[in-house]
């Protein structure tokens, strides 16, 4: 046990100490009353409220009730008017025995704040019980040959009241042969001693018959009798005489029934049956009827079960009698020895099983403790487990309140098993457990939180309207309706983005929705916030980004934009008999508004007038010749070229291009022959000349371009569908394919004009038009001529 008590204690204690105890009642003085016993009930014993200085009603919105230590509940408490009253009538005698002064403790508990007065009502003795004998009769023999003065032990009369109203005189009913003297015994009762006045003769009076009379000292005095029969004996001049005249043992309170609590002896100097001792008790008194004395042998027994908490002493006259009738007598004091027998009682007074998070210290119970049994069997440790946010709080004689230690948080821990351990000091030691349940209600102190701070969802275009896309999700940590979400679209950023057309979202779970088909090519991606708000109060809220994606679907074909397709005349590319093979004849340009690998472009030729002559490139749609060509080829080729996307399905569309083999038309840019070596001096004659051909060609070519021109013009007027005559010439020598891939690094206009009536092969080319528009790589335009309704320009 004391390597036991050597260990670190684990649990958190406060010993609540008897020093403590004293100390505490030094400091807080009790409300004492006084009220008579057998009151009736109902008495109004005092006001506590006008006594405390509680304003009136006060004691009801503090909850105020009395606590009493046991189930029997002697006072009530009208919390309305504050009046103590007497919930039964009161027997001092059977609420405190002898015990004086009888005083009955109270404890008045008051709430919002806890505070705690200590009530002590006294019980005052009235004069309600009588003296009373325990046998009818007492007999006693005398000797003939006892003298004048010997003394008679007598019986002494039990009263329940105590002090003035207990037994105050005894009287002998009146006779010439003896009278009663009262004595005082050392604690406080007095007993009656019979004192023979004259001599006894036995043959003149054999038998006496006397009433002893005992009476207290009530106003009036109450009395009681007995009768004593005093039979004259003959002579036995030896009365029996113990050892000791007082015997004091100690018997511990657990001592089993049956057991030896002691041995008296007495001796007797007479002979014979007067010598002989015969022991017993002298007074059957209810200290008595726990013990059994041995008639013989003197050994006293213990008879009924100690219980140091009732009784902690016992006071019993022994009486020794010899043959002849003498009596001796003694005392035995028998003091019970407190064992640890009793484990501490708690008493709960006040119990709060829910209190909020997030709160100060706050009153969760408060109790009582107590244990009967004395010194360190009665001393108590109270403690709690110490992993818990709990402190235990002593107030004053054995009450503690149970506090917390600072704010709780549910979301850590929702409930909490609280057992109180009460432990007494005795050996061994006993202790007490009471468990009770801590609930932690909630708060909404914690907002929502999205399992994502951004979430990207993706949906094809085309989709069909209230078509599922994804969610979000948001958990609450908190409980109840303070946990329980609503979720909602937020306003968008961008003022023109119609985000309550486009989705929608459901307010319970979550779950975004497409109101309507999405068109990858209006619009590709958006971007909103959605909000997660609880229902608490006040409610909290978080939000996430949500991205959506519009997944591109091949939902449109390629579409051509050179040559065009819907021009009032098909488009006509020249190609002179003369080109080379990979000659570049026209490109095909289109384009797609779908995205990725559903516009990934590539060209194919279809048909062809004369298959093998044309190729077009896969990959960029220019259409070259294949081969050279001779005079035996057409002049006239129609070329079907598909143009198809990469998408699944592949969609395509088909254009038409119109080719026209001319002879003599040179290629642009022809090569240029080699520059012969500088000569070193050049003849000036030469160079003028050179000049003035030049300006007199020019001329002449620039005078006949104008009359060419001019009559064109006055024919288109005459006649719409007539015929726009062009002299027939060379191109310029000048105009040379000089790219690498035969695309055209420069761009020329002409214009030409078709009759009515004029047959496949009637061309008239006409001069260059350099203030027309030129198409850019990589397609080319066409424009219609405003001066001539069947011409075109071609770059």
């Amino acid at each position: 046990m004391e390597t036991a008590l050597a260990k670190p204690l684990q649990k958190r204690q406060v010993i609540f100490l008897a020093m403590l105890l004293f100390l505490w009642e030094a400091d807080s003085e009790a409300i004492r009353y006084s009220v008579p016993e057998e009151t009736e009930s109902g008495y109004s014993v005092a006001n506590l409220a006008k006594d405390l200085g509680l304003r009136v009603g006060e004691l009801a919105t503090r909850g105020a009730r009395i606590h009493h230590k046991g189930s029997e509940q002697l006072l009530q408490l009208n919390v309305k008017t504050g009046d103590l009253l007497l919930q039964e009538k009161l027997d001092r005698e059977v609420l405190c025995g002898v015990i004086e002064p009888c005083i009955l403790h109270f404890q008045l508990l008051l709430e919002n704040p806890v505070q705690l007065f200590q009530v002590d009502v006294r019980l005052t003795d009235v004069n309600d019980h009588s003296p009373e004998f325990l046998d009818r009769e007492m007999l006693i023999k005398v000797p003939e040959s006892s003298q004048a003065g010997t003394v008679f032990a007598l019986k002494s009369a039990q009263d329940l009241d105590i002090g003035s109203s207990s037994v105050q005189n005894y009287t002998i009913s009146p006779n010439s042969n003896f009278r009663v003297v009262t004595h005082n015994r050392g604690d406080g009762r007095k007993y009656p001693e019979l004192v023979l006045g004259k001599a006894l003769d036995r043959e003149e009076q054999p038998e006496l018959i006397l009433t002893l009379t005992a009476l207290d000292g009530g106003v009036p005095p109450r009395s009681g009798t007995v009768t004593v029969r005093i039979e004259v004996i003959d002579i036995n001049d030896n009365a029996p005489e113990f050892i000791h005249s007082l015997y004091e043992v100690h018997v511990p309170e657990n001592s089993p029934i049956n057991s030896l609590v002691l041995v008296v002896s007495a001796r007797d100097l007479d002979a014979g049956t007067y010598g002989s001792v015969a022991y017993s008790f002298f007074e059957g008194d209810e200290d008595s009827q726990s013990f059994l004395i041995h008639e013989k042998t003197g050994e006293i027994f213990l008879q009924r079960a100690l219980d140091f908490e009732v009784t902690q002493h016992y006071v019993i006259e022994i009486a020794a009698t010899d043959g002849g009738g003498l009596v001796g007598k003694c005392t035995v004091a028998i003091e019970v020895v407190d064992v640890n027998d009793n484990a501490p009682e708690l008493i709960m007074s006040t119990l709060t099983s829910s209190i909020p998070e997030n709160s100060p210290e706050t009153v969760v119970a408060i109790f009582s403790v107590s244990d009967p049994d004395s010194g360190d069997n009665g001393r108590m440790v109270c403690s709690i487990q110490n992993d818990l946010p709990f402190l235990l709080k002593p107030t004053f004689k054995n009450f503690y309140t149970l506090v917390t230690e600072g704010p709780l948080d549910r979301e850590s821990r929702a409930q909490y098993n609280i057992t109180i351990t009460v432990t007494d000091l005795g050996t061994p030691r006993l202790k007490t457990e009471h468990s009770i349940t801590v609930l932690v209600s909630d708060v909404n102190d914690n907002a929502p939180a999205f399992s994502q701070t951004s979430y990207t969802l993706s949906v094809r275009e085309n989709n069909s309207p209230a078509l599922h896309i994804g969610g979000v999700s948001a958990t609450d940590r908190d409980s109840g309706s303070n946990a329980q979400l609503t979720y909602s679209l937020l306003p968008p950023q961008d003022p023109h983005l119609p985000l309550a057309s486009l989705v929608s979202i459901n307010a319970d779970n979550g779950q975004l929705f497409a109101l309507r088909a999405l068109d990858f090519e209006v619009l590709q991606a958006f971007e909103f916030r959605v909000g997660a708000t609880d229902h608490g109060s006040p409610a909290l809220s978080s939000q996430a980004l949500v991205r959506v994606v519009v997944l591109d679907d091949n939902d449109n074909s390629p579409f051509v934009l050179y040559p065009l397709q819907n021009a009032s005349a098909p488009c006509t590319e020249l190609v002179p008999r003369a080109a080379e093979p990979g000659y570049l004849v026209t490109k095909v340009v289109a384009v797609d508004g779908d995205s990725g690998q559903n516009a990934w472009l590539s060209f194919q030729l279809l048909k062809a007038t004369e298959p093998g002559l044309f190729g077009v490139w896969a990959h960029n749609g220019e259409v070259r010749t294949a081969r050279l060509l001779s005079e035996r080829d057409a002049a006239r080729h129609r070329l079907v070229v598909l143009v198809k996307d990469n998408g699944e399905p592949p969609l395509s569309a088909n254009v038409t291009l119109h080719v026209l083999l001319v002879d003599g038309f040179s290629q642009p840019y022809l090569p240029l022959p080699e520059v012969a070596p500088d000569r070193a001096q050049a003849d000036s004659l030469t160079v003028y000349l050179v000049i003035a051909l030049a300006s007199v060609s020019s001329l002449f070519l620039f005078s006949v371009l104008v009359f060419v021109a001019v009559r064109l013009c006055r024919r288109c007027r005459a006649a719409p569908l007539g015929v726009c005559s062009v002299p027939e010439g060379h191109f310029p020598s000048h105009l040379v394919d000089v790219s690498g891939t035969g695309t055209l690094s420069q761009s020329y206009q002409y214009e030409v004009c078709l009759a009515g009536n004029s047959g496949s092969g009637e061309f008239k080319f006409l001069k260059p038009i350099f203030p027309n528009f030129v198409i850019q790589d990589p397609g080319r335009e066409v424009k219609e001529n405003s001066n001539c309704r069947n011409s075109f320009v071609f770059s």
